[in-house]
């Protein structure tokens, strides 16, 4: 970028281009989340907080979740995101039952005891969330007795046949970081239930989720998984072989003649963790 100008309107364009990958992301993610929330099993009718909610996919599902009488708040420190959040929300049956607002999650802008519950995915780990202040601040928002939960992406094994090119790529920066790169071990996602301690929190749990993709894909999750292609590895090619890097290349573009998802018998699943607890009462 060779001005500020210039650097802005980068920004704006980053932000648009995650957006989308969001999006494409829903068609991957739903029945798992769907699945998650519905083990959350929480309170008809309560009030809640999407912390880090992004384009709000899971504050209406979230929503749904507590409907016909309960409401959740959204709440993400990218206007961007929320621009996004509220145009979806509109078009759903469970706008009355959402809003949004723009905040930093690591100083919740919400009074204390306020919420029975607190929500956050995908979102611990990153560099600007701290995880203790997150959970500290979701215990401090929530009332005695209710729920704190955060979910994370944690695997993915979705190149069938070729084990060793995907562990390779699994292991390169672009695929661990934020979850992990240059961090002290109990920061990394899976150490979670110390955080939870850490917090205060009572009657810890942890529970892992599985999604399946099965062929024939439909063209919803042939582009979320090209999406999810170039976002896990798309910056790996500095730290593979050559060798490797083209190989991978060869199956995961789609106009080549041995692109992965093209086969008859492609199946592939990842990963969801989720860490919850409870306020002391």
């Amino acid at each position: 970028m060779e001005n500020n100008k210039n650097k802005k309107r980068g920004k704006v364009s980053d932000k648009d281009t995650y957006a989308h990958r969001l999006y494409l992301a829903d068609f991957l993610r739903e029945p798992v989340i769907r699945s998650v929330i519905q083990a959350l099993k929480l309170p008809s009718g309560s009030r809640g907080l999407d912390a880090g909610c992004g384009i709000g996919s899971h504050t209406l599902m979230l929503a749904e979740a507590v409907a016909p009488a309960g409401h959740v708040t959204g709440l993400d420190i990218s206007s961007e995101f929320l621009a996004h959040a509220r145009e979806k929300a509109k078009k759903s049956s469970l706008s009355e039952h959402v809003s949004f607002q723009e905040g930093n999650v690591n100083k919740l802008p919400f009074d204390d005891d306020l919420f029975d519950w607190v929500w956050s995915s995908d979102c611990v780990g990153y560099p600007a969330v701290e995880s203790l202040t997150l959970l500290k601040e979701s215990a401090r928002v929530v009332k005695p007795g209710g729920i704190v939960a955060i979910l994370g992406w944690t695997s993915q094994q979705v190149l069938p046949g070729y084990p060793l090119l995907e562990a390779r790529l699994n292991a390169s920066s672009p695929a661990i970081s934020p979850y992990f790169s240059g961090k002290r071990p109990k920061l990394h996602f899976l150490r979670a239930l110390g955080w939870f301690r850490d917090a205060g929190l009572k009657e810890l749990n942890a529970r892992t989720f599985v999604g399946n993709i099965n062929a024939p894909l439909n063209d919803n999750i042939r582009n979320a998984m090209i999406s999810l292609f170039e976002m896990v590895w798309g910056n790996a090619e500095s730290e593979v072989t050559q060798e490797n890097w083209e190989e991978f290349q060869r199956i995961s573009q789609p106009e080549s003649p041995d692109f992965i998802l093209n086969l008859p018998d492609y199946y592939a699943f990842f990963t969801y963790s989720l860490f919850s607890g409870k306020v002391d009462k």
